[in-house]
């Protein structure tokens, strides 16, 4: 698939513009690039900064965001992150990215992103995509089906999803508001936890039988 240049330059144009510093540690220096220590002694909250006299343009770089993601798995879909894991660079920038690819029919199950906002940028295809906002607001759902071109925007923590309801495969690019902004997928966290949650939780908080529960509960790989 391929997308024209001047698309992802106004999307990535967008990216920079969006700001995540609400969320992430604020820079006090030019650039700081993320590495391990290799002591392990201490825990800071983000990454601890290499010496800027030894950092390279290779901090900066990521290679293989154009190669299409293996969506051959139980939901047809693929994320390829680009967070401060694999590009050190973006330490205290507030930002990150990933592709999104879809087979037919494909779905990127209902989750949250606890730190970050999603700017989401449809490359190829046609995306059913929506998010539902807080108890407090009534749970209200908003969705909308994107096509080439549209952008969609997530609220930080909204549950949201995005599903490919085209015969065609489809891809999307998401801009994120956090080098680190997380994943909560809402099925794999709750009836996939380790250790399981008590199905009798489950049972009364979804209103279904027990069995019902333990049986997701297998599906979704809980361990004792």
């Amino acid at each position: 698939m391929k997308t024209p240049t001047f698309v992802l330059a106004l999307f990535f144009l967008a990216l920079a513009a969006h700001n995540g510093n609400a969320y992430d540690p604020s820079p006090l220096q030019d650039f700081c690039v993320a590495f391990d220590d290799p002591k392990d002694m201490l825990f800071v909250n983000g990454r601890f900064c290499k010496n800027p006299e030894l950092v390279k343009a290779e901090d900066f770089f990521f290679s293989g965001i154009n190669i299409p993601g293996n969506t051959d798995n139980a939901v047809g879909s693929n994320v390829t992150a680009v967070f401060v894991d694999n590009l050190p660079g973006l330490n205290t920038l507030g930002v990150s990215l990933a592709r999104i690819d879809f087979a037919p029919y494909g779905l990127n199950p209902p989750h949250t992103h606890p730190r970050a906002s999603e700017i989401l940028f449809v490359a190829e295809g046609t995306l059913y995509v929506g998010f539902v906002s807080s108890n407090q607001d009534g749970n209200r759902l908003f969705t909308k089906v994107l096509n080439k071109g549209d952008v969609f925007v997530f609220p930080i923590g909204m549950i949201h999803f995005q599903f490919n309801i085209g015969k065609t495969p489809a891809l999307a690019f998401a801009g994120l508001g956090s080098q680190n902004p997380g994943v909560i997928t809402i099925a794999n966290a709750v009836f996939g936890s380790n250790p399981p949650i008590n199905p009798d939780v489950l049972a009364k908080a979804f209103m279904l039988e027990k069995n019902v529960v333990q049986y997701l509960q297998k599906r979704f790989g809980a361990c004792s």
